[in-house]
């Protein structure tokens, strides 16, 4: 069994994976949601894994690093399960949820494997890596909203991930001026 299965992967036997659309902030809920409602009916054995699809994330304020969890799937829960009246019952009808995404009304359709497996490698690449919260881009557009340079735009010319500064080039007096900035300075326009 490689890892990946043991986070998402090949579903369980008879079992597939299916999108379920949530309130918007609430997949967290909602996947608790779910959780207590096929334990209450005792459906254990139609339901395999819950998961919202999340990455970490890597944003700097004040000089501190901090990981958080980003959802790259806002508002959706992936339901491993066994599709059947019963159980499409019980998640549609779960607080939070909105509906399955895809297929029929009555019938949605399973997520490919291969779609399964995206998911799962862009997780665990988010674990083994995270990714900055702000990306930004060469040529780009900012603002500078702290410092001596407050209120002026400018174009990023350099990134720097490793330091979360950035160089920038701001017009002052009719001059274009580079500046190092954090990224905790500016804002995209």
């Amino acid at each position: 069994m490689n890892e990946n299965n043991s986070l998402l992967g090949t579903p369980t036997e008879g079992m597939r994976w299916y999108v379920v659309h949530a309130y918007s902030g609430m997949e967290k809920a909602a996947e608790r949601n779910i959780v207590e409602r096929i334990n209450r009916a005792g459906m254990q054995d139609k339901f395999g894994r819950i998961l919202v699809p999340t990455e970490e994330v890597v944003e700097v304020k004040n000089g501190q690093k901090r990981t958080t969890e980003r959802k790259f799937f806002p508002g959706y829960v992936l339901v491993e399960m066994v599709m059947d009246d019963d159980t499409w019952h019980l998640v549609k009808h779960t607080n939070k949820v909105t509906g399955f995404v895809g297929g029929a009304k009555n019938r949605p359709a399973p997520i490919s494997e291969e779609d399964v497996q995206k998911i799962v490698s862009q997780m665990q690449e988010g674990t083994d890596k995270p990714r900055h919260k702000v990306e930004f881009v060469v040529g780009e557009y900012v603002r500078v909203k702290e410092g001596p340079f407050t209120d002026f735009n400018g174009t990023v010319e350099e990134v720097n991930y490793e330091k979360n500064k950035l160089r920038v080039s701001v017009t002052i007096f009719g001059r274009a001026t580079p500046v190092e900035l954090e990224f905790s300075q500016v804002e995209k326009t």
